[in-house]
Order: structure tokens, then sequence, then C-alpha cells
């Protein structure tokens, strides 16, 4: 054994010793498990968003009254919580009754608004950084606390073009870079489940509205793990879809190159697995298409290949031993239920999961901090860090963190920034000619249950079970596998090669007849 690698060894110890303490000197600080979240008293906020939309075009159900009921939930649970951050609630009711009496006056028949608006009178929340005409555009950062979006993004007009109907933006993480929901416009989203824990982030308040029922359904953006984590986190289903395939058109930031952009996408936050696939075929818009989402899928067909930890990454928790059971369930679930053998990998590569992130994530101007300044300048880090100390910043500490991070080290185009572009592109290949066209890939979304506030800062990489497939540019879906001991949803990601998702949706609407899907709070009605 070499000097290098009994370096490793040491630090991976020393982390490992590290994280323990942190786990456990947070548990002290926080003591008894903290609040939950209001018991249900609605059985509508129950239903799936397809259920919902196809009760309203037949009369079963007034858009109104759904409407209401969810905005009711809002008001319920958001003191607690801190998920909802603006709102359009009275221009939510006027649309939900035009469309009560579209629907009344018989002028178009049910199948008709099946077919051209599938969720009319359906509503529902995304996250504050995608546009949404006249409301809060932010994205965390304090420069933009009152700016309002103009119009639309691109998925928000399919949405709407579709009949759904947007009623609250929720909270993220400073200009959507971190894995806890927190900045200086708006404050700090608490976990449903246990408000002491973190929601994930950035779509960290989006992903904690649905876990609460307090909306139809969610959209949210992941250019690093920024929807699967926070469905982690808060135990509902979350897909990023192929690159390209759904608009990133509206966000804020927008990715800096067209590289960057195939790792950042929009796809659907739900409550029920029923609801992935229809939704990205509405955000899809025209792409839908390539996706093939109507084409039937035999399980017994699929390959599954699983790995339940990523052979040891620096820096990076252990993954806990009730996430890894959930691979054995699942083993032993696909071979008794359909004779489907799934095969255990060990690709070392992914313990290079946070590197190949970062370093491709390195993609040149504008620099974090010119983001920082709103795009209009860049902010003097030394001057925040120090107002920062001094209790006066107006950014948080991993904001200011992340852009010094990515001011120092190799950039774009250094000899190291090469390595783990072709380390990246070699994987790449790897992973596509091991799934094929009929494979699907079962992982750990994240290594631990929903951390306490602030305890990320302590283990940072963490997020790399997530990011590595955005740089590897692979639809990925987040499956709840119910709640851990401690009360916690826990759960893995599935994984499929490029237009493929319709794979992902289907292993998901499997796992959850098999297991369960999300755990609803308390239902008291």
């Amino acid at each position: 054994m070499g000097f290098a690698e009994c370096i490793d060894i040491f630090l991976k110890m020393l982390f490992a010793a590290f994280d323990v303490f942190f786990r456990n000197m947070f548990r002290l600080i926080y003591g008894k498990t903290g609040k939950k979240m209001p018991a249900i008293k609605d059985l509508v906020l129950l239903e799936s968003a397809t259920s919902l939309a196809y009760k309203i075009r037949n009369g079963k159900l007034s858009s109104l009254d759904v409407t209401n009921s969810f905005i009711e939930r809002i008001h319920e649970t958001n003191k607690l919580l801190n998920c909802v951050v603006d709102n359009r609630f009275e221009d939510a009711r006027k649309e939900a009754q035009a469309a009560d009496d579209l629907i009344k006056s018989g002028s178009v028949s049910s199948e008709s608004l099946a077919k051209e608006k599938p969720f009319l009178g359906v509503p529902f929340t995304t996250k504050d950084c995608i546009a949404v005409k006249d409301m809060l555009h932010t994205s965390g950062l304090y420069k933009r606390k009152d700016v309002k979006a103009s119009e639309d993004a691109a998925t928000i007009k399919l949405l709407r073009a579709a009949g759904a109907i947007p009623i609250a933006l929720t909270n993220v993480s400073e200009l959507c870079m971190w894995w806890e929901s927190n900045n200086p416009v708006h404050g700090r989203t608490n976990n449903p489940y246990d408000s002491n824990r973190i929601v994930g982030g950035s779509s960290g308040g989006e992903g904690c509205i649905q876990a609460a029922a307090g909306s139809a359904f969610g959209i949210g953006s992941d250019i690093g793990g920024s929807i699967r984590m926070p469905c982690f986190f808060n135990g509902v289903f979350g897909h990023k879809p192929s690159k390209f395939v759904v608009s990133n058109e509206g966000q804020f930031p927008a990715a800096v190159n067209r590289e960057q952009d195939s790792f950042l996408g929009i796809g659907p936050m739900v409550r029920r697995a029923e609801d992935l696939t229809p939704l990205l075929k509405v955000i899809a818009g025209k792409n839908a298409e390539s996706l093939k989402l109507d084409e039937p899928v035999d399980l017994k067909k699929i390959k599954f290949f699983y790995q339940d930890c990523d052979t040891g990454s620096s820096f990076v928790s252990s993954v806990d031993p009730e996430i890894k059971e959930c691979f054995s369930k699942i083993a032993v679930h696909l071979e008794k239920a359909h004779k489907i053998k799934a095969q255990k990998m060990e690709l070392e590569k992914f313990a290079q999961s946070k590197d190949m992130w970062l370093y491709n994530m390195k993609a040149g101007p504008p620099g974090f901090d010119m983001q920082l300044g709103n795009l209009e300048k860049p902010i003097n880090l030394n001057s925040e860090l120090l107002k920062w100390f001094a209790g006066c910043s107006n950014h948080t500490f991993v904001a200011l963190a992340t852009a010094l991070l990515e001011n120092t080290g190799p950039g774009n185009g250094s000899e190291t920034y090469r390595k783990y572009v072709l380390m990246r592109d070699h994987f790449r290949m790897e992973m596509k000619d091991m799934l094929g066209d009929d494979g699907v890939f079962i992982y750990p979304t994240h290594p631990t249950p929903a951390p306490y506030h602030n305890e990320p800062l302590f283990k940072p990489f963490n997020f790399s079970y997530t990011g590595i497939f955005n740089v590897l540019t692979l639809p990925a879906t987040h499956i709840p596998m119910g709640l851990s001991k401690s009360g916690l949803p826990i759960g893995v990601q599935v994984v499929a090669n490029d237009k493929n998702d319709r794979l992902c949706l289907a292993v998901a609407r499997e796992l959850e007849k098999a297991f369960g899907g999300w755990v609803p709070p308390q239902i008291d009605a």
C-alpha cells in the first residue's frame, strides 16, 4: 500500500469519526424531536393530481372547492413549515371558478378536456426561481427581494395551457446552490416530519409543501439533486428528466452555457407516482414524443442493476443501514413478484462523484460572485465575509463559501478540469453501455435521512449521490420507501439511459404499489 492510499484511508476514517461526532452534537443541541405537521382533515388533499383532474372535469368535484381546500391547508401548515413565500390565492380562485363555469356550460366534452386540458382546474405550486407572471422571482437573493416576474417560464405556460392553476411559490436556498432551503429573503423551511430537520434544496419548499399536502403537485428544478434530495427528505416522488427535454427558460439563475444547461432539468414533484408521466408529458411539450411516454413498459423485460453505496468517497457520509436495507427489500420483491434477478454492482467510479460534479460545474463566466451581485457586478467576497461574521451580510455563509470555492483551485480548462471531464465521459459511456435501452440502475438518493438544520455545513458533499447523474445527464426518479425508525422519510433513486424516462417512471409506480410510497401525516377526517 502506497503513501497516498494510506493518507486516503486515514482521511476517510477521520471524516467518519467527524461525521458521527457532529451528528450526535446536533442531536444534543436540538434535543427531542421537533413539531410535526398538523393532521389532514380534508380527504381531497390525499387525492393524486390525476384523480382530481378527472373528478373536476366530470363534475364530481368543483375546481373552486379543491383550490380552497389546498389554500386552507397552506394557511394551516405554513406557520410551522415556512415553505410558501408568495401566493396568488384570489386570482387562483377566479381561475378555478372559470374552469367550473366552462365544465358546467357543456361546451366542451369531458373527453376533449382530458385530451386538450388534462389538468383543468387543478392547483399547483412551484419554487421561487421559476418565473410565474406577477409573482416574486427572487431565487432567495436579497438584491432581488422585490423582483417580480414579467412573464411565465416556459413550463408554467405549458401547465396553464393544460388547465392547471398556479396558487403559490415555495422556498429555495440562496441562488439554488445548496441543499438546505434557507435564504436572507424568506428564511428557513422546516421539515414536515420533524421541524428540527432540513427539507433539502434547492426545491426544498416544494418538497415540503407536497409532503404537507398543501398542493396537488409541484414543479422543481435540479442541477445537483435539487428535485431528488427534497423529495427524499420529504418522502415524495420527483423526476429529473433527460437533458433538453423540458425547457429551462424562465429560471434564475440560468445555466451559463449549453453544457451546464444539459445538467439542469425542470421536473415534477408529486405525492403519487401516477402523476409523474402525465405531468412530464405536459411540461415537455413538443419534446414529449421523444420520450415515448405512452409506450407500455413490461417490467419483466427490464434489466435491474443496483448499488447501495458509492464504494467509499472521501468526505461523504456512509449510507445508513435502514437505507441499505431498502435495496435488499427491492431485490426480494422483484424476484418474488416478477421472477426478476436484480444484479448488484460495485462501480468504483462513483467514489469520484463529488469531484466529477464540482469540476464539471466550473463552466466559466459569469461566476457565482457575479450571480450573487444579481449579474450587475461581482460582490466583494472578502468584505461580505467580514460582514457575515459581524452579522450584517445580506448573504448566507454557504453562498459566500460557494463563491470562494469557485474562485480557488483549478478552474475551467485546467489539467485537473480536463481530467474530471474525461473521467465523466468515460463513466457516462460505461453507464450507457450497462443500461442500454432496457436497463435501470437503483442507487441511494442520499446517504442519511434528513439532517438537523445547519448540519449539512459539516458534510457538504453528501449531495454527490444525486449530483453525479446531473453531469452524466441521465434521467433519474426519486422513489419514497416509507419512514425510518425515527419517523423520517427514506428512499432510493432509479436511473435509466437518456430518453428512457418511462422506465424510471414505471419502476416508481411498481415500488409505490409494493412499499406504499408517500406516508401522509396523521389523518383526522
